[in-house]
């Protein structure tokens, strides 16, 4: 069964509410703090609605210093799944090739990266 989102009065996030399995307390702590940043058009609670699309802003933008706390406080594990199930536009051609090989989704001359996502328009 899916956990439902909690939303304060002012929909912002309730900041107890840990939304995927797979992301740690720290780790969603972590990227609600870089929310603000990165997601600057949006309170750190609304954008913590969709903690992959922090993160993926954070691969995608990132100084190394950010980058670096998200990846400890997050694990290889979660970003991992960021990265397969990112949509189009998220990431560009130069993060979408770091984080394949970073992450060991790719490897030189053995496993390819893939495409990136394109949008569909039916």
């Amino acid at each position: 069964m899916a956990k439902s989102l909690q939303f304060d009065g002012e929909g912002n996030l309730d900041s107890t509410f840990q939304p995927d399995s797979l992301l740690s307390q720290e780790g969603f702590n972590c990227l609600q703090n870089l929310a603000a940043r990165y997601v600057w058009w949006k309170t750190p609670g609304q954008a913590m609605r969709y903690p992959d699309r922090v993160a993926a802003q954070v691969m995608n933008l990132g100084t190394w210093e950010d980058v670096t706390e998200m990846a400890e406080a997050a694990g290889d594990e979660y970003l991992r799944k960021v990265l397969t199930n990112a949509e189009a536009g998220q990431l560009d051609a130069r993060s979408w090739h770091y984080w394949h090989y970073r992450l060991g989704l790719a490897e030189y001359g053995v496993r390819p990266v893939p495409p990136m996502p394109v949008r569909k328009i039916a």
